[in-house]
């Protein structure tokens, strides 16, 4: 079931992390456009140690799985203290590769929430009981395993951020990103104008906007093209779009062939 807590206009949005690596959460809140957008007060993250919810005198979480088999699986009651003792769960999302695949569209849908709570999996997973009973949605980086889910934690805590407002310095920017419109993001250029004989584009340099803009969006329906073509199966291309994106595989045919 998916709990609808609407994002208030000027609100802080609260990110709770429950983990047992609270370390890499830490470190991550510490860094670059995180640690800005912290000091800024758009958002707070809320560092959970599921360990100090452990009746275990050693503080243990994990146990082995009923039935047999390799690993270890993390237990039901210190993950359910922890999420209880949460002023506010919010919408609880499990990190997990059963999970719906994350998404721009699913990064938005996110946006809306004021207070978000993650549950990062180690080992082979969480009680069943977990999933059942206390988290709303499972969310997957992709069809690939990796240790626990803190990474995918902090790809999507920073995925969300960049589509606050207040966030990013330049909103038009986030705009641009790659997927925003269902494409990848054009080429970017940089001083020195020549690098061994590799030039900028004159274009970029020629100030005529209109000119710059078009071939921007004829570059990224061009990098559309060659390397996500799945993509613009889901895009409703304009007519002007159409006719940018043959023009852009004419060149690239013709390219090809020299």
């Amino acid at each position: 079931m998916l709990k609808i807590v609407k994002l208030l206009s000027g609100g802080i949005v609260k990110f709770n992390i429950l983990t047992i690596f609270p370390e890499l959460i830490t470190m991550f809140s510490k860094t670059g456009f995180i640690k800005r957008t912290i000091s800024k007060n758009i958002i707070d993250m809320n560092i959970v140690d599921i360990r100090e919810y452990s009746d275990n005198i050693h503080k243990r979480v994990d146990d082995k799985t009923y039935g047999g088999g390799p690993g270890m699986v993390l237990q039901y009651p210190p993950i359910k203290n922890a999420i209880h003792n949460l002023k506010d769960r919010g919408h609880v999302v499990y990190l997990s590769p059963q999970g719906q695949i994350l998404t721009q569209e699913k990064l938005g849908a996110l946006s809306s929430f004021n207070q978000i709570t993650f549950l990062c999996g180690r080992y082979e997973g969480v009680d069943q009981r977990v999933l059942d009973e206390l988290v709303d949605e499972e969310i997957s980086l992709g069809d690939y395993v990796i240790s626990g889910g803190e990474t995918g934690c902090m790809a999507i805590i920073e995925g969300i951020t960049r589509l606050i407002p207040g966030a990013i310095d330049d909103p038009e920017s986030v705009k641009q990103d790659s997927f925003q419109n269902g494409i990848l993001d054009h080429p970017h250029y940089t001083r020195p104008d020549d690098i061994d004989g590799k030039k900028v584009p004159e274009v970029l340099s020629s100030g005529d906007h209109e000119r710059i803009a078009r071939w921007r969006k004829k570059q990224a329906l061009g990098a559309t093209w060659v390397k996500r073509p799945e993509l613009l199966k889901n895009v409703k291309l304009s007519k002007e779009d159409d006719k940018l994106l043959k023009e852009y595989i004419a060149e690239f045919k013709e390219n090809e062939h020299k």
